[in-house]
């Protein structure tokens, strides 16, 4: 079966045709292999589109494309041009479509028919800087392809629908909470789950039987504690502004500093939103950048910087959740850094790791600095060999985590 997964961002559209052997048992048809991959980047004036064939560049090009409908014609002539000239012919046999938040009604991938699709629209001022970009993406593709090609929306929050009550309710009036459906639903979770299931790969060792920690570390970030495959707790909330410090958001703080600020001064609830989510985080603590490569070289020359003080922060902060997760799950098989800050900076990642001996978390330094650029579905140990705790990196691939749910719910099998 070939699946178009698409992963809309707020200005970007990731897409991969995964091919999958349906032919074969319910185990082996999950082994998917990557017909062709691509993106459109930058969606706007100057928009960069790009595709790939077997990992080879086929088309790339600068060119306007003003909406993320548009985004999806020109991925799905792409994939037709490419096909015309290559002389062969494919055809695309369902859909799966990345969307960021599922609200309290979707915790599985569900279906798309006009009911949910109406329903995911609604779902917009939940999530408004992601679930606009993914409802235009699927009017998009059902636009292009018709009634007749089953789509399937697979939601960020589903990861951590089984999180138990005690990790998922806020000590709010109850009855208030759930009139207002407030609760942790937590996000990220189609990149964690991939890190788990490539870390599980890459230790040779079943899912169900391995207790993880998984850093998702990119512009935005999130921790997760993963028992036997599923989230028991995940550093992100009710939004994704809670948890970690990120590129430019704030991650944890008191709620009082929001009536403090409003009365202070004098801005708006709204206002103060704005800047936790867009003015916070590893921005608003250096006043330089959110940009961690950036902050890195300010820091090297000015150890005294605002810089160097946002990343001890960011680390910090990340390293406080390992270890809080370490007593949730009752220790842990393996950390598993993902993200392009988990994945491309073994200085952040040893920073992190750094004075963590004590639940024998101890990196081997030549393993660190060699895990960079890993393709999508890659792994790699850096810990000591010996270590009681394993750290691996990790190469995300939420296009194939997607294309793989999509699988399942078109099949009708259980998630």
């Amino acid at each position: 079966m070939n699946i178009l997964a698409i992963n809309s961002g707020s200005s970007s559209l990731k897409f991969k045709v995964v091919e999958f052997d349906d032919s074969a048992d319910a185990a082996d048809s999950r082994k998917p292999s990557i017909r062709y991959e691509g993106s459109v980047n930058e969606i706007g004036p100057s928009a960069e589109m790009m595709l790939r064939r077997d990992g080879k560049p086929v088309t790339q090009v600068t060119r306007g494309v003003a909406t993320h409908a548009e985004a999806v014609r020109c991925m799905l002539d792409m994939l037709e041009d490419s096909n015309r000239q290559e002389g062969q012919t494919f055809h695309i046999e369902a859909v799966g479509h990345r969307v960021v938040h599922g609200g309290a009604q979707y915790r599985t991938p569900v279906k798309i028919d006009d009911e949910v699709f109406a329903a995911i629209d609604r779902l917009v001022e939940w999530a408004p800087l992601h679930n606009p970009g993914c409802v235009a993406g699927i009017k998009g593709a059902r636009a292009m392809l018709g009634s007749d090609t089953p789509m399937v929306a697979v939601f960020d929050t589903g990861f951590h629908r089984l999180i138990p009550a005690q990790a998922a309710t806020y000590a709010i009036d109850l009855d208030l909470a759930r009139k207002h459906g407030i609760y942790r639903y937590g996000f990220h979770g189609i990149a964690h789950a991939s890190l788990a299931g490539i870390c599980a790969a890459a230790a040779n060792r079943p899912l169900t039987s391995l207790r993880l920690i998984t850093l998702q570390l990119g512009n935005g970030c999130s921790a997760t504690a993963i028992d036997q495959g599923r989230s028991v707790d995940t550093s992100m909330g009710f939004t994704p502004l809670e948890g970690l410090v990120m590129g430019t958001r704030s991650g944890d703080v008191d709620p009082a500093v929001i009536g403090h600020l409003v009365r202070r001064e004098g801005l708006s609830v709204d206002e103060v939103e704005r800047l936790l989510n867009e003015r916070s985080g590893l921005l608003g603590l250096s006043g330089l950048s959110g940009d961690m490569r950036e902050l890195l070289n300010a820091a090297e020359s000015k150890p005294d910087s605002r810089a160097a003080l946002a990343l001890n922060v960011f680390c910090y902060r990340i390293r406080k959740y390992i270890g809080a997760y370490l007593a949730v799950l009752g220790g842990a098989d393996a950390i598993v850094f993902g993200g392009g800050i988990g994945e491309r900076s073994a200085v952040i990642r040893a920073r992190i790791c750094d004075g963590m001996d004590w639940c024998g978390l101890r990196l081997d330094p030549l393993r660190n600095e060699a895990a960079v650029n890993l393709a999508p579905g890659d792994a790699m140990k850096i810990s000591e060999e010996d270590a009681p705790l394993a750290c691996y990196v990790a190469g995300v691939d939420e296009e194939v985590e997607i294309a793989r749910a999509t699988l399942d719910c078109v099949l009708n099998r259980p998630v």
